[in-house]
């Protein structure tokens, strides 16, 4: 597996409380768009992202952003 799997073709949009979290950088996570610990044995690894007062992040779930883990809009170019 050297692509990352899919999720979505378009972002998640979340409403998060500070702290730290792990965006899933491999798409086979249960527990979309964060880490649920899929990627073991592939290449991929979580992304940390943290969150210093309450706001909503668009995260990327087409695993294709150039701007890990917020969505980019590569999805739009995705086939």
């Amino acid at each position: 597996m050297s692509e990352p799997v899919v999720a979505k073709k378009g972002p998640y949009g979340i409403d998060l409380e500070p702290g730290k979290y792990w965006w899933c950088a491999c798409g086979r996570s249960a527990n979309q768009p964060f880490c649920d610990g899929s990627h073991k044995g592939s290449p991929f690894s979580p992304v940390p992202y943290e969150v210093t007062e309450a706001r909503k992040v668009w995260f990327c779930g087409c695993k294709h952003t150039k701007d890990q883990p917020v969505c980019d809009g590569t999805h739009a170019t995705l086939e």
